[in-house]
């Protein structure tokens, strides 16, 4: 296992308090996302996600002054999603002090704000997520959703990865509603297929439960490791973490 492996603890966001659901929908407080951003800095997390699960649906931007309170605190790259729509919206989360925007229901209904991002920012500043589902009808056996996992759209997601990944954004994030807040482990099938498919870093987002899940995501392509609940609750600790991808042979930052 020649790659480094980044850990990235996600901050789920609903009305300016970090939050997890199970599948997308029975969601339950988990903490203010300053305090956590600060302990997940502290505790030795590689990378931050910051998503603001709800600006979509209300049709609204990020919240801007929760980003920029996040960014004072935190001393590693931080990855903001929700409610970004173009490069103007995409830039103003940048101004707050997110590292980098992730956008995806508005990629997915326009996909030039790709190009048009990865030009005005560099790629190194966007990444693009596709929350995905099991259909057995599309060719890859997965459908992409958007609007927080709300709205089908009939297009296979491993065939939506590479149109992505023609753009030349670093990381893709595909997320498995089956798996989201389950702890069942992570949907493997579908980051390999993605993993196969593209050039682009995959990130594994979606269903840890346990330390072996996060294992079984690296062996599958995923060279992030994205998780909430798990470390939220304070179930496994990020040192935990790596100390056991190390001791299997993985390289961890």
């Amino acid at each position: 296992m020649s790659q480094t492996i980044s850990i990235m603890p996600c901050l789920d966001m609903r009305n300016a308090r970090v939050v997890k659901g199970v599948h997308f929908v029975d969601i339950r407080d988990a903490g203010d996302p300053v305090k956590c951003a600060k302990a997940y800095c502290a505790a030795g997390a590689d990378e931050l996600a910051l998503l603001d699960i709800t600006a979509t649906i209300e049709g609204r931007q990020t919240m801007l002054d929760v980003v920029s309170r996040v960014a004072e605190v935190t001393t590693i790259p931080f990855t903001v999603g929700g409610g970004i729509r173009d490069v103007k919206s995409a830039e103003a989360v940048l101004k707050a002090g997110a590292s980098k925007v992730s956008v995806s229901s508005s990629a997915f209904r326009n996909p030039a704000v790709i190009g048009e991002m990865v030009k005005e920012f560099g790629p190194e500043k966007v990444t693009v997520a596709i929350d995905v589902d099991r259909n057995d009808l599309m060719p890859s056996g997965y459908e992409v959703y958007i609007d927080g996992g709300r709205t089908a759209t009939g297009a296979d997601a491993v065939e939506w990865a590479r149109k992505v990944d023609a753009y030349g954004v670093p990381v893709i994030l595909p997320t498995s509603k089956a798996g989201d807040g389950a702890k069942t482990g992570y949907d493997l099938p579908v980051i390999r297929a993605i993993k196969n498919a593209v050039s682009a870093a995959v990130v594994a987002s979606g269903g840890a439960g346990n330390l072996s899940h996060f294992l079984e995501a690296v062996d599958a392509g995923a060279t992030i490791l994205l998780a909430a609940s798990v470390f939220h609750f304070q179930m496994i600790g990020i040192q935990e973490l790596k100390q056991y991808l190390r001791e299997r042979g993985v390289q961890t930052r």
